[in-house]
């Protein structure tokens, strides 16, 4: 009855397209705003720990707004593309759908003052396209960090260094694969593995949405 409701109110007040304005498919991402995101070449961005990270796409046009829109603009319902985006770009790497999805948690005080974390609303979304288990409470992050794109990469490792805590008791057992939105030199995933590496969790894999570098 709820989404009845929703995609009824939808086509009454013709729900625009965040990117053209377009309101010809009453949805917030039109299929061809979507299909004008590109993918980065299936293979490893990366190797961060000894793990491997992948990107799925580059930074830049409707990629960087829906994650602009998503994380600082109110505009949640954004998350589903996010997480479609990753999903597809997972396909490609592989058939496995028995992972534990991590998404990178935030700071508690800037949680509450966003009123969400937007990777754990793009990790629920992954999660129902993709089969695997969200699990928020593996790790936490227990410092109050700057944001990472105005440091140099020492800064950021010092930035992140304890930010993280892993409560192990709410781990599953299962290979994790670590969600984030943008990946620039890893230090996020950097500091999350060493972190799961003190508590003997190993079995790591890392997708992020986008880096800002193209391949």
């Amino acid at each position: 009855m709820k989404k009845f409701l929703e995609s009824l109110l939808d086509w009454v007040y013709k729900k625009k397209c965040y990117f053209c304005r377009s309101s010809k498919e009453a949805v917030r991402m039109c299929s061809k705003c979507y299909d004008d995101m590109d993918f980065l070449p299936v293979q490893v961005n990366r190797i961060v720990e000894g793990k491997k990270v992948y990107c799925a796409g580059v930074y830049s046009k409707n990629l960087q707004k829906l994650i602009r829109g998503l994380k600082y603009h109110n505009q949640k319902d954004l998350a589903f593309y996010l997480a479609k985006f990753m999903a597809e770009y997972l396909e490609k790497i592989t058939d496995k759908n028995d992972f534990e999805v991590i998404p990178v948690p935030i700071y508690p005080k800037r949680e509450k003052k966003r009123k969400y974390n937007h990777m754990n609303l793009a990790g629920e979304e992954f999660c129902r396209l993709t089969n695997n288990t969200l699990n928020k409470d593996l790790i936490k992050r227990i410092k109050d960090t700057k944001p990472q794109y105005k440091l140099k990469r020492a800064q950021r490792m010092e930035n992140l260094n304890k930010a993280f805590k892993v409560e192990k008791e709410n781990y599953n057992g299962k290979t994790l694969l670590l969600i984030d939105d943008i990946c620039t030199t890893g230090s996020t995933f950097e500091e999350m593995i060493k972190e799961l590496n003190k508590n003997g969790i190993t079995d790591i894999v890392c997708l992020a949405a986008t880096t800002p570098f193209a391949q």
